[in-house]
């Protein structure tokens, strides 16, 4: 594009010469509505002319299609203005009087440089298709492990349970066969004991799958100990176990699922007074001390303490992990597994300090989120069911 109709005709005759197809412009107006109508990859332009100069109609068709290639037509003494038109992105300048050997290698360094962003664009959507591929094949792969992961530890459990029943129907059968009542009597209470346990596997399993979502809610955070030790203080009793309470007395409600932590640590709680019942005799102080403590880094931190049989270091690494139990026949691994996920879908951690024969301490902490302008107080004092 040029106002000097001369100079248009003479890059009209030689553009065309060299292959090039051409549309010609006196005006920057003109050019702009034939750039829209053809789209061209090259625009040349003078840089001075009447109304709109070349570098204002560079910077439009920049503006309007980055990927538009522009040489700006100089004269000698404008080398400032060319200088400024490469800062506005051209992509090179010549000089009058036009030259067609400099112009046809300034066309050709232009139709390389397109050239190359072409093949960069088609690299990138490629190598951005591979990535979402091969991460989507990793997820996918990180799934089937987890699966089957959980389905090889559930196998496990069903496995255990299935070979209780049949060691007790075997002794339920030499029990008839021989009609002594002492083997019918362990039999059963073998029959008795595994299905309790598929009882529990159950329970556990759809507890789990709550777990999936989050209920958040604006709680008191020391309402979900209250709720656990109310219903496990009898249980402990029983088992001579005292149950300490040592709760923040300035803890403001904050959001969390209390459901969730609630079942949390009522997982937690009843691991520690097991652990009581097995590692101290009757004789013994057996104490399970669960206290809740305000952090600035964190909304809320959840300790609890027993002086039972504690655990070595192995014992520790797994006590978190799918289907691990320290319980034997007894336990599924599940309130571990569910109390591990609840955590981690509220951003929070698990700290364990374990010793043998001494006893065990568990943290859970969660973090708070930004305090809202309103501070509410926990509308449910009843136990959380």
């Amino acid at each position: 594009m040029d106002d000097e109709e001369g100079i248009r005709n003479v890059l009209r005759i030689a553009l065309t010469d060299m292959g090039y197809p051409v549309f010609t412009a006196a005006n920057s107006r003109d050019a702009l509505s034939v750039f829209r109508q053809e789209a061209p990859q090259i625009v040349l332009t003078d840089i001075k002319m009447p109304g709109m100069d070349g570098i204002d109609l560079l910077q439009v068709i920049k503006k309007e299609d980055p990927d538009t290639e522009v040489i700006m037509i100089t004269g000698h003494g404008d080398l400032d203005l060319a200088i400024k038109s490469l800062k506005s992105e051209a992509a090179d300048f010549i000089t009058k009087p036009i030259q067609d050997e400099i112009l046809e290698i300034a066309l050709k360094r232009v139709e390389e440089k397109i050239s190359l962003k072409k093949q960069l664009r088609s690299y990138t959507e490629g190598l951005e298709q591979l990535v979402a591929e091969k991460s989507k094949e990793l997820i996918n792969a990180e799934r089937l492990t987890a699966i089957g992961q959980t389905v090889a530890g559930l196998s496990h459990s069903i496995k255990n349970i299935t070979g209780g029943l049949k060691g007790g129907a075997f002794v339920l059968e030499k029990g008839i066969d021989l009609e002594d009542m002492s083997y019918l009597k362990g039999g059963w209470e073998m029959i008795k004991g595994n299905v309790d346990r598929i009882a529990r596997l159950s329970l556990d399993l759809l507890s789990y799958a709550k777990t999936t979502d989050i209920n958040y809610q604006i709680w008191d955070p020391n309402q979900p100990v209250k709720d656990a030790v109310d219903l496990l203080t009898s249980a402990a009793r029983e088992k001579g176990i005292t149950i300490k309470l040592d709760l923040a007395p300035d803890a403001e409600a904050f959001q969390f699922d209390p459901e969730g932590m609630y079942q949390c640590l009522l997982n937690v709680i009843t691991n520690g007074i097991d652990a009581c019942g097995i590692g101290k005799s009757d004789g013994d102080e057996k104490i399970v001390e669960i206290s809740t403590h305000l952090r600035e880094d964190w909304g809320i931190e959840y300790r609890i303490r027993d002086n039972g049989c504690g655990m070595n270091a192995e014992t520790q690494e797994r006590l978190f992990q799918n289907f691990f139990t320290t319980k034997g026949i007894l336990g599924t691994g599940i309130g571990l597994m569910m109390t591990r996920n609840i955590i981690e879908k509220h951003n929070g951690v698990i700290e364990v300090d374990s010793t043998e024969q001494v006893g065990t301490t568990i943290i859970l902490r969660i973090p708070a989120p930004p305090r809202s302008d309103v501070s509410l107080k926990c509308r449910r004092k009843s136990p959380i069911r």
